[in-house]
């Protein structure tokens, strides 16, 4: 199966719902590799977006979870999930491509759920906490 794959996140002005900025997802990568290529599985962000002040968080089906600052579509912080990892259980646990539900915020921490096996993505199986001060 072969997809084109072209997707941005947009901004919208919440007074007018009028477009008020996008941020070109193809821009994050250096050179002539660009999402608006045939790609299979598609790389780009499929999950919900979360918005806090300042912050949009949005995650990708090449298993990256990303903050925009909102005012300039900045990328300010970027986490490849896409890994293995030591869990509090001891169970085996890897990340995987992000889809469907966004990222939670609460209580000053953000939750990812990394692992999305269908349309191509990459399975896993980890629900990932990540906090300002590392703990």
């Amino acid at each position: 199966m072969v997809r084109y794959v072209c997707m941005d996140v947009v901004q919208l002005d919440s007074r007018t719902s009028k477009q008020s900025g996008v941020i070109r997802y193809d821009s994050l990568f250096s050179g002539t590799r660009r999402l608006c290529q045939i790609q299979v599985p598609a790389a780009g962000p499929s999950a919900a977006v979360s918005v806090i002040p300042g912050v949009v968080f949005s995650g990708a089906m090449d298993g990256h979870v990303r903050a925009y600052e909102t005012g300039s579509g900045k990328v300010i912080w970027d986490v490849d999930t896409m890994r293995e990892y030591e869990t509090v259980n001891a169970l085996k646990a890897s990340g995987g491509s992000l889809d469907v539900g966004g990222a939670a915020v609460a209580g000053g921490m953000l939750f990812v759920s990394s692992g999305y096996s269908l349309w191509g993505g990459t399975p896993g199986n980890v629900l990932l906490a990540f906090s300002v001060d590392g703990k």
